[in-house]
């Protein structure tokens, strides 16, 4: 069996963007990946014609062999771009082979260790109303797991206006008053995508009762380890950090010294399934848990949920389908995908990924890329959205 083709298609679904790739082969059977590179994909698209010279005559099943000539065989080793196009290739490999051999794509990493994957429920709200009825219509479906999105800037005339020290005083009031709405049974983590320094997220921390959060998700940015290290001895809750990774090298020092309690890997952007399994171990070696980010589409849901089938340290998938969220599964470019029960994905029996591609819609529809707000502070200077 040789690879003939790789095909990248960017999409539009709902008010985002996402990046598919299939790669053909001379027997027919061809795989589908993803990147995770959300609003870059003409770099990536770029990277792909590339690397399709070099991986185009080349054995599907050598997946690992393939993966090492990527991501060394430029000068320039590594970064986001890179990465991005490796874990589309690789895992869109790992959906050939595991259609070639028969078997589900977990049977390829060791098997199955559990019989469903467990999910969290993704809450965005703008208003403290819509934060609590969101919250509890999903406790009244099932989800006992909640991770929160603020995005209470969008509820002002202003909507790219941020000022970090007036968004913690409202939010740590509404985190106390969901707590007391949905009890204590209930676990609750909040993303705060970065926008904060390490002395405001301190402060945020400092404003509600123990108990009131169980994690809190990249509150500053990740390019320092030693900054989350600092912060780490100045607040006494879980940190969730690594879903920007692209590699093992970028987990290792989180992962060594204990900064991070869940590993965030996103499976798209770190490097496809081959890497997020050495991830996966060392995460293990420091009994850290896995918490997959997970908001591009059914391809990246459906890598994961194997990544998750086959891991012993695992937690919750992330899951945005979840009411107030923008649909990223769109049936009509998806028409065999993951299908959530309640609050869990249950393990896939068909071969490969189990997800196909309505290729002929995305060919003929036109990409429109899809950029990210940008927030402002007060002064006019530029933060994290």
């Amino acid at each position: 069996m040789k690879i003939t083709a790789v095909k990248p298609y960017p999409i539009n679904i709902g008010a985002g963007s996402q990046l598919v790739v299939k790669i053909e082969t001379d027997s027919g059977v061809y795989g589908w990946g993803a990147s995770g590179l959300s609003g870059r994909e003409f770099a990536v698209v770029g990277v792909l014609k590339h690397y399709a010279s070099l991986i185009i005559g080349r054995n599907p099943m050598e997946i690992g062999a393939i993966w090492q000539d990527l991501y060394r065989g430029q000068y320039f080793e590594g970064g986001r771009v890179f990465t991005a196009a490796i874990s589309a290739i690789d895992i869109a490999l790992h959906d050939i082979k595991g259609k070639a051999l028969d078997v589900p794509v977990y049977e390829l990493l060791g098997g199955k260790q559990r019989d469903f994957v467990e999910c969290f429920a993704s809450v965005r709200f703008s208003t403290l109303d819509e934060l609590i009825s969101q919250s509890k219509k999903l406790v009244s479906e099932g989800w006992d797991m909640l991770r929160l999105a603020p995005a209470e800037f969008e509820d002002q005339e202003d909507i790219s206006r941020f000022q970090p020290r007036e968004s913690i005083a409202v939010i740590a009031e509404w985190m106390i008053a969901l707590r007391q709405e949905i009890g204590n049974k209930i676990t609750i983590g909040i993303d705060y995508h970065s926008r904060l320094s390490a002395a405001e997220t301190y402060s945020f921390m400092k404003r509600m009762p123990e108990g009131t959060l169980d994690f809190i998700e990249e509150p500053i940015r990740d390019e320092n380890p030693e900054a989350y290290e600092s912060l780490r001895k100045m607040i006494d809750i879980p940190f969730a950090i690594g879903e920007e990774f692209a590699s093992k090298w970028q987990f290792l020092p989180f992962l060594e010294r204990n900064i991070t309690q869940y590993a965030r890997v996103d499976v798209c952007n770190v490097g496809g399934l081959t890497e997020a399994m050495k991830v996966a171990s060392l995460a293990e070696a420091h009994y850290i848990d896995l918490m997959p980010h997970n908001p591009l589409g059914p391809i990246c849901t459906a890598a994961t949920i194997h990544l998750a089938a086959a891991t012993p340290n695992f937690s919750w998938l992330e899951e945005v389908n979840t009411g107030a969220h923008v649909l990223t599964n769109d049936p009509k470019y998806y028409p065999v995908q993951p299908k959530l029960e309640g609050a869990r994905y249950p393990l896939p029996t068909t071969p490969g990924l189990g997800v196909e591609v309505n290729e002929e819609l995305a060919k003929k529809t036109a990409f429109v890329p899809v950029e990210i707000p940008r927030l402002k502070r007060n002064d006019g200077s530029f933060t994290n959205w």
